[in-house]
């Protein structure tokens, strides 16, 4: 038996430097017909490097910046891309792309090791990236900030070099049942060596990591609190300026991890008082390779080496080292050059948009995504509900009940080109406290749009109307 299905108009979506109409097209597949939609037209503005200004053929943030990625302009699996994956990693703007090229084309050379133009052009550009970082942050001193290979890295060069050096048997590492693996395991490793006790905070009735009893548990044994800015899957938003003079009073660290905060909002550091955070350059526009730690200069000058090798040392014998002053310190070897200097041009690209036009732009896009989903019959959004006293982030983990998050994933791609993700977003601790082993989720960006999020909503109504047919 044949089995009709609507599907979503399969859209060609314009070139970035020219005005065309986007027209239907007619497509087949294996044991499926879909009904198309009537076309749109719509006309994307000649775009440089600086955001277009909304006219009325673009009347949003993400209409006007749409056109500075080009991976978004594609059809995927005879569907045009719409593209929901994005607290797993962004699309670069072209504007990143041509900084990584240029460096490759022009200057490629190996930094603070040569006195050539192409070596001091590449340290000039590098730290220059660095000087970036530390201003979006609004850290007092760009010496602050260590470029990583990644967020993981520069958490466990925290739990390592500072956990290492600073706990004891029975001190306690306070964290929350929600976060990301990568802010779990390195401090469960590190407690082990030294008999350090690792403290959760559970959820509260609304689905936010309980704030008060947090407050509650960080005691004189409290050394280092460990918890992320927004959850990536919850959705959550944690105070985090309370959470740090709490730790403060009683003389405990914080370290945040801002992966799901520094893409979407304004964070500042200084005004946050927190004594680490982390980020990672892919989910903020960046390449791939590279993220980052903020770490206050008194803590990172007292500090031991994490790894060791070249560029990190002062002097070397045969039988010791001393080591350079940071954030050299921390960055033995080799760094990511084109991937810091890409960085650097994705903050510029972020700054000319401007934080809060983005997370104010992305608050109003999340909560249409969320009531929309409230659409689909037997779903289950995890997380607060979103309210005038209670911001979500733009994504949304859910299940539909008797379908699998992997199932609604597989189909969503191959049959309408949605991309979202299924899994346990690297928070199994949570996905178990919550009484299931996966979800799927849809994470928003500035670039996306109303429609984006329509589509989405019809290719997954009918992706639950397929499954449930053969109930």
């Amino acid at each position: 038996m044949e089995v009709l299905l609507p599907k979503l108009p399969s859209f060609k979506f314009p070139s970035p430097s020219h005005c065309c109409s986007i027209t239907t097209r007619s497509s087949s597949y294996v044991r499926f017909r879909f009904r198309r939609l009537s076309s749109l037209s719509v006309c994307a503005s000649t775009v440089n490097e600086a955001v277009v200004e909304p006219t009325l053929g673009s009347p949003s943030l993400g209409h006007s910046t749409r056109p500075h990625f080009p991976i978004l302009h594609q059809e995927v699996n005879g569907s045009k891309l719409v593209y929901l994956d994005n607290a797993a990693t962004s699309q670069k703007p072209t504007i990143v792309l041509k900084a990584l090229q240029n460096y490759y084309e022009a200057y490629n050379s190996n930094v603070h090791r040569g006195i050539h133009f192409l070596s001091a052009k590449a340290t000039d550009e590098y730290e220059s990236a660095r000087r970036k970082v530390a201003a979006f942050l609004n850290a007092s001193d760009s010496r602050e900030i260590v470029f990583t290979k990644n967020a993981t890295e520069a958490i466990n060069l925290v739990a390592y070099s500072w956990g290492l050096s600073n706990l004891k048997p029975e001190d306690e590492i306070l964290l929350t049942i929600a976060e990301h693996h990568s802010a779990i395991v390195p401090w469960q490793l590190v407690a082990q060596k030294v008999g350090a006790v690792l403290k959760f905070v559970n959820l509260n009735q609304d689905e936010i990591p309980d704030v008060d009893k947090l407050k509650e548990m960080i005691s004189r044994k409290t050394k280092i609190v460990v918890v992320h800015h927004v959850s990536n899957m919850l959705a959550s938003v944690l105070p985090i300026k309370d959470i740090a003079h709490w730790a403060h009073d009683v003389g405990a660290k914080v370290l945040v991890d801002a992966c799901q905060s520094v893409p979407h909002m304004v964070v500042d550091v200084q005004s946050l008082n927190v004594d680490f955070l982390v980020a990672s350059s892919h989910k903020m526009c960046g390449p791939t390779g590279i993220g980052f730690l903020y770490a206050k200069i008194d803590l990172l000058s007292s500090m031991p080496p994490f790894l060791g090798g070249g560029e990190m040392i002062s002097d070397v014998y045969l039988d010791h080292s001393s080591y350079a002053e940071p954030p050299s310190r921390f960055e033995a070897g080799t760094p990511a050059i084109g991937e810091a200097i890409g960085l650097g041009a994705a903050i510029d690209y972020l700054s000319g948009i401007g934080m809060q036009t983005i997370h104010d732009y992305e608050v109003e896009l999340g909560r249409y995504l969320y009531e929309k989903l409230l659409s689909i019959p037997n779903i289950r959004i995890y997380g607060p509900v979103p309210s005038e006293k209670v911001q979500r982030a733009a994504l949304c983990s859910f299940n539909v009940e008797n379908i699998h998050p992997t199932d609604l994933a597989t189909f969503l791609d191959q049959q309408h080109g949605v991309a979202i993700r299924s899994g346990h977003h690297c928070a199994q601790p949570l996905h178990r406290y919550i009484g299931v082993s996966s979800s799927a989720r849809a994470s928003l960006y500035f670039y996306n749009t109303k429609e984006d999020v329509d589509n989405f909503i019809q290719a997954l109504n009918d992706t639950v109307t397929f499954f449930n047919s053969f109930k």
